[in-house]
């Protein structure tokens, strides 16, 4: 038999190779079952997949697996990167948390124009963040994760609530020193505060409570009434 060209014998060959390497790399599977492992970037697809649970279910109401069966992966697969569910909820609070400092940051804007206005507008992006990243805010409040679940996470809540502190302290710096309240102590008030209406009434979620007035006006008329028994009077208008 003539022997096959030498072109035609290179591309059977580089066939051959090109089968070898699907076959090495291939997630073999019965039909009609789950895909194995493959994912371009699980890490995120899990966060992804938690915050959309988190929005319909709340976030004690669904599992690990439900996490790596939304995001389109095997049971196992979540393992490469977290070592649990906490782990996974702590990944997703903690972002949360960096999400909330900047949030936060943006309003304050060093004391600009003046302290007493920073400080209202601090107020409405706490808020607004309760509002805008419900799923976030619900992870980093109400999963019930402990405080030293992961180093990460605590890092990022005491950098979220430095911003309030300093503007507590801008605060106070305006009454007399001998009248300032602690500044660790007003910035816990208002931290309580403005977590309360946003946990009751500015909530982007089905959790939310009905209220006859704004969120926004609710809070900062209390922190108005705060302030008066502090002896200031609200920012310039």
């Amino acid at each position: 038999m003539p022997r096959a060209p030498a072109a035609l014998r290179q591309i059977k060959l580089d066939a051959v190779a090109w089968c070898d390497v699907k076959a090495i790399h291939m997630n073999w599977h019965k039909p009609g079952s789950r895909r194995g492992y493959h994912h371009g970037n699980l890490r995120e697809a899990l966060i992804r997949a938690a915050l959309e649970l988190i929005a319909e279910k709340g976030p004690g109401g669904f599992t690990f697996a439900d996490a790596a069966r939304w995001a389109g992966v095997s049971s196992a697969a979540p393992y490469r990167h977290f070592r649990d569910r906490e782990a996974l909820m702590a990944d997703v609070a903690r972002r949360g948390f960096e999400r909330f400092e900047a949030a936060l940051d943006r309003a304050w804007n060093g004391g600009r124009p003046d302290p007493l206005t920073a400080f209202q507008n601090l107020g409405r992006a706490y808020l607004g963040f309760a509002r805008s990243d419900a799923s976030y805010y619900s992870a980093m409040f109400e999963a019930g994760l402990p405080p030293d679940a992961d180093p990460g996470l605590q890092q990022a809540g005491d950098r979220a609530f430095a911003v309030l502190r300093r503007a507590a302290e801008a605060v106070c710096a305006l009454l007399p020193r001998d009248e300032r309240p602690p500044a660790l102590m007003m910035s816990l008030h208002i931290w309580a505060l403005s977590h309360g209406i946003a946990s009751l009434f500015a909530r982007g979620d089905a959790a939310r409570r009905r209220l006859p007035m704004a969120p926004e006006e609710l809070l900062e008329a209390a922190v108005l009434v705060y302030l008066q028994g502090l002896g200031l009077h609200g920012p310039r208008r």
